[in-house]
């Protein structure tokens, strides 16, 4: 198993741009890492496409929790949530408004293999749009059973995981009620994952195209 680091020298931070279908998609998929990533972040812009004012105040919150000290740049749009195939043109427009403007070091989005179709929207656009650009998909438990064998891992402590865990319950209020929103189907999955990398608990991702210079 070999490594893929993003050490950086401190004259070269690193840039991210994190996209989700909603709000709390980049958090519950990709917050472990982006908490890891922190302190070598310099600029993190967040692209999420639906929402509603509330959920909208949410992304917000949870953007400054999980990266307090980047440059973050945060914009939200209210396209129908579970009908961005339907608005694929106006979906297609805002990753490439992102892309006009940035040139990220790393890309973390949805999977084109995701089951729900807002996810799975995103997630084919993607690599159509940053052709040149390291792209890490997330995954997403659900009740669609979509979870396939990842090829990228972040290895999580277990202070990472569970600040994780502390920060989508605060930020996410909204969603606490719902039968899959808890500790044990965040951690049980991360427990899972870090087992196939060797370690306690990790976040894991798809990568459709690396090259190695």
């Amino acid at each position: 198993m070999l490594g893929l680091r993003f050490d950086r020298p401190a004259n070269e931070p690193l840039s991210v741009l994190a996209i989700g279908a909603h709000p709390d998609d980049i958090e519950i998929g990709a917050g472990g890492l982006l908490l890891n990533l922190a302190a070598n972040l310099s600029r993190v812009r967040y692209l999420v496409m639906t929402g509603t004012e509330e959920r909208h105040a949410e992304a917000r919150a949870a953007a400054h929790a999980f990266i307090p000290d980047a440059d973050l740049d945060i914009t939200l749009f209210d396209l129908p949530e579970g009908r961005l195939p339907a608005v694929w043109q106006s979906v297609k427009e805002a990753v490439e408004s992102a892309a006009r403007s940035e040139s990220p070091d790393l890309i973390i989005a949805p999977s084109s293999a995701d089951a729900h179709q807002d996810h799975r929207t995103i997630g084919d656009i993607v690599p159509t749009v940053f052709r040149d650009h390291l792209s890490l998909a997330y995954e997403i438990p659900k009740w669609d059973g979509d979870l396939g064998r990842p090829s990228i891992y972040c290895p999580l402590s277990d202070d990472v995981a569970r600040r994780k865990m502390e920060l989508l319950n605060k930020c996410f209020p909204s969603q606490r009620h719902r039968d899959w929103w808890d500790d044990e189907v965040f951690l049980g999955l991360a427990r899972l994952r870090g087992i196939e990398c060797r370690a306690r608990y990790a976040e894991a991702f798809t990568c459709t195209k690396l090259v190695v210079s």
